[in-house]
C-alpha cells in the first residue's frame, strides 16, 4: 500500500486497496497498538451507509476479536458522533469506516483516540509499523480470552443531546424553515431529528441511502439541489453535508454558496461578541484566502496557518491554545464541544449566530469579497522534487515579486501536481497560471 496512512486515515477502492485483507490486517495493527495502552479492553465502531461498510466492519470486527477486544457496534452514524461516543462511553478508541466526500466506490477507516481526537502523527507512525513487520499469530487469543462483539442501536440519543446543548438555551429556532441534504449519508437520520427537535421547520433531501447514492451529485460537493430547494421553498437557510458529515457548506436564503473563509470570519466574530474565543484567535489553513487574514486583522482576531488538513488545523489549536479554526473546504472545529470537525455542530452555531444578529443569512454570513484564485491540477508522470526542477526557483521569485500568493504541492493521494495561486489583481493572476501551467507541463511531462 505504500504508507498507510493519508491525510485522513486510511483511504482508497473499495474491494481493492480497501479489501478484506486489509481491513483485517489494519484493525489487527490498531488493536495491538491501542492493547498496549488500553483501559478498558472497548472500541467502538461506526460506518456511513456505502454497501462496502459492510464487508469491512465484519473484517475489523472479526480482527479485533482475535486479539481479545470487545467491540461496540453503532452502525450508521457521523464520524464526529462516533468521535463524541467513543470519549462518552470509555473507549480505547473509536472506528468510522467512511470515504468521506468520496464516490460510493471507495471507502476508507477513520480513527479516534479515547478523547475522541484523531491519531497523532506518532501513533500512526507505530500503527504503520506493525502493519508492516509484526507477526500477528502471537497475538492470537483462545478460549475464554477471545474477544466478543455487540451491536447498539440507541446511542444516537447520546450523540443528540450533545450536539442541542451547543446552541444555546436562550435562543430557538421557531419560524426558520431550513433545508438540509444529508448527502444520502450517515447524518440522514440524525441531522433533521436535531434541527426537529429546536422546533425548526425542517426540509431534508438526499436522505433515502441505498448503499450506492451517497455523495452522487448531492451534498457538500454538489449544493445545486440544495440551492434550487432553499429558493423553492422559500427557505431562510440551507445546510449540505457530506457522507460522513464532518464537513459543511451553506447556502442563503438566495440560493447562494456562502464560501468557506466568509463562514469563518462569521463565526470567529459571533464567538468575540459572546466572549468564547479562546485567546482571540481562530486557525485557519494555507487555503484561506488573503481576505479572511484582512477581515481577521480589522477585527483585532489572531489568525493562526496550519497545513492542509482538519488534524493539522487541531494540532496547530492545541499548540497555540485556541478553540475554534477550521478549513475553507467546510471541516469547522468548536473544542468547547468537539475534538473534530462536525458539520450539524457547525450548522447550528451559524443558526445561533443568524438568531442573535435578527438578519437573513446572506447579510449575516457575508463579510468580504475574496480575493481571485485560481487552483490547478496537473497530471504528472511521477512526483519530481520541486526543488530540482531547473527554473523552480526562478518561477517562485517571479511570483513573489508579482505578489501572487502561491501554494504548490503534489496530491497525497493521486498523480497529481496541486498549484494554487491567489491575487488582488485577477489580470496578474491569470497570466501568473499560464505561466506556472506551462513550467510545471514542461519540466514534469515533457
Amino acid at each position: 500500500m505504500g504508507n498507510l496512512f493519508g491525510t485522513d486515515g486510511v483511504r482508497g477502492k473499495a474491494g481493492e486497496t480497501i479489501d478484506v485483507f486489509t481491513s483485517l490486517k489494519v484493525a489487527l495493527s490498531m488493536g495491538i497498538y491501542f492493547k498496549s495502552i488500553s483501559k478498558t479492553n472497548k472500541i467502538l465502531i461506526g460506518k456511513d451507509t456505502r454497501k462496502s461498510g459492510y464487508m469491512i466492519e465484519n473484517a475489523i470486527v472479526s480482527g479485533l476479536t482475535s486479539i481479545g477486544y470487545n467491540v461496540i457496534q453503532i452502525g450508521p452514524m457521523p464520524s464526529p458522533a462516533v468521535a463524541f461516543l467513543t470519549q462518552s462511553m470509555r473507549c480505547d478508541a473509536g472506528i468510522m469506516i467512511s470515504a468521506s466526500h468520496n464516490p460510493y466506490e471507495d471507502n476508507g477507516i477513520k480513527f479516534f483516540n479515547n478523547d475522541g481526537g484523531k491519531l497523532r502523527d506518532e501513533a500512526e507512525k507505530k500503527i504503520e509499523e506493525i502493519y508492516i513487520n509484526e507477526d500477528f499469530t502471537k497475538y492470537m487469543q483462545t478460549n475464554k480470552n477471545i474477544g466478543s462483539s455487540k451491536r447498539i442501536d440507541d446511542v444516537i440519543g447520546r450523540y443528540i443531546v450533545q450536539i442541542k446543548n451547543s446552541f444555546p438555551s436562550k435562543y430557538t429556532l421557531t419560524g426558520y424553515r431550513i433545508v438540509l441534504d444529508t448527502a444520502n449519508g450517515a447524518s440522514y437520520k440524525v441531522a433533521p431529528t436535531i434541527f426537529d427537535e429546536l422546533d425548526a421547520e425542517v426540509i431534508t433531501i438526499h436522505n433515502n441511502p441505498n448503499g450506492y447514492n451517497i455523495n452522487d451529485n448531492c451534498g457538500a460537493l454538489n449544493i445545486s439541489d440544495l440551492a434550487k430547494k432553499v429558493v423553492e421553498s422559500r427557505a431562510d437557510i440551507g445546510f449540505a453535508f457530506d457522507g460522513d458529515a464532518d464537513r459543511l457548506v451553506v447556502v442563503d436564503e438566495n440560493g447562494e454558496k456562502i464560501d468557506g473563509d466568509n463562514t469563518l470570519a462569521s463565526i470567529a466574530k459571533y464567538l468575540k461578541s459572546e466572549n468564547k474565543l479562546n485567546n482571540n484567535a481562530i486557525v485557519s489553513t494555507e487555503m484561506s484566502n488573503g481576505a479572511l487574514e484582512e477581515f481577521c486583522k480589522k477585527n483585532n482576531i489572531n489568525n493562526y496557518k496550519s497545513d492542509i488538513g482538519d488534524k493539522k488545523v487541531t494540532a496547530l489549536m492545541r499548540k497555540k491554545d485556541v478553540h475554534f479554526g477550521g478549513e475553507e473546504s467546510g471541516h469547522i472545529i468548536f473544542n468547547e464541544f468537539a475534538k473534530t470537525g462536525d458539520g450539524i455542530l457547525s450548522a447550528l452555531q451559524i443558526m445561533a449566530l443568524i438568531v442573535k444578529s435578527k438578519k437573513t443569512a446572506s447579510e449575516s454570513l457575508r463579510n468580504f469579497k475574496l480575493y481571485p484564485s485560481k487552483t490547478l491540477n496537473i497530471p504528472i508522470k511521477k512526483k519530481i522534487p520541486l526543488k530540482s526542477l531547473n527554473g523552480y526557483d526562478d518561477l517562485i521569485s517571479s511570483l513573489d515579486k508579482a505578489k501572487v500568493r502561491h501554494l504548490i504541492r503534489y496530491s497525497g493521494t493521486e498523480k497529481l501536481l496541486r498549484v494554487f495561486l491567489e491575487s488582488k489583481n485577477e489580470t496578474v493572476l491569470i497570466k501568473s497560471l499560464e505561466q506556472a501551467k506551462e513550467f510545471f507541463k514542461e519540466k514534469l511531462n515533457g
